[in-house]
């Protein structure tokens, strides 16, 4: 396990200087929209057509199933909408109340190295987390950042964000998921992750605020610190062929 404080162990920053856009949706994003919406800017990114970029949105309920996901842990098929997922990692549960972070940044650019990429990742998570005096910590055999809550006996160890992410030609896409304030017992309808024997938890479950906007400034904070500048841009707005088509 590893714990990250002050200076980021894995900054990854652009050697120009160039700083990623910095988007926020208002309104809940249909995941198939969301996904149109970044594999479009994956191949902008690619092109040289656009700037890296990082969107923060939140999704209606629903699951999703990574590369690895097991049918067995899909254990509440019919509760929310279940989506197969090009990102790694198996099952998890997006809804209102956590804060996705989709990042589509150039790793051409960023040293092509898929295992700083993640490092880099969970400093980030665990860097926004020091603004709530929670510590954040990675284990080599689970993904995530976890903490641990509790004393004595009711001491326990729970996920409060997940990562999963996916590369297309060196520009990644998918990325986090904070849970701020989002109601825990959505995630009973799947083992999160592929995990079993720990839980999830939240900021608001940990009794911090739960304030979408703190959250949003502590997670852009610690961005750049890993890396580098952003700067606020427009969301993303689905054209009318990906409502149409859902693609």
């Amino acid at each position: 396990m590893h714990k990250t404080t002050g200076k980021p162990v894995s900054a990854l920053l652009h050697p120009d200087g160039a700083a990623a856009q910095w988007c926020v949706s208002g309104a809940p994003v249909p995941y198939p929209e969301a996904v149109a919406m970044m594999q479009q800017r994956v191949e902008a990114i690619h092109r040289g057509e656009a700037a890296e970029m990082v969107w923060l949105l939140e999704h209606p309920p629903l699951y999703t199933a990574g590369t690895s996901a097991r049918a067995e842990d899909l254990k509440d098929p019919d509760r929310f909408a279940v989506y197969a997922s090009g990102r790694g990692g198996q099952y998890t549960y997006h809804g209102p109340g956590q804060r996705v972070a989709y990042v589509m940044l150039d790793l051409r650019a960023r040293g092509r190295d898929v295992r700083r990429f993640v490092k880099a990742l969970e400093d980030w998570i665990i860097l926004a987390l020091e603004d709530y005096g929670i510590t954040g910590e990675v284990r080599e055999d689970r993904v995530g950042v976890w903490v641990r809550h509790g004393r004595g006996a009711a001491e326990r160890e729970d996920k409060i964000a997940a990562i999963g992410i996916r590369l297309r030609r060196w520009i990644s896409f998918h990325g986090i998921a904070l849970n701020v304030c989002p109601d825990l017992s959505h995630f009973d309808g799947i083992v999160p992750c592929g995990i079993r024997g720990h839980g999830v938890t939240s900021l608001a479950a940990l009794g911090r605020d739960g304030d979408m906007g703190k959250a949003d400034a502590a997670l852009r904070q610690a961005f750049v610190r890993v890396f580098g500048p952003v700067t606020e841009a427009a969301a993303p707005m689905p054209s009318c062929a990906d409502r149409k088509t859902g693609a």
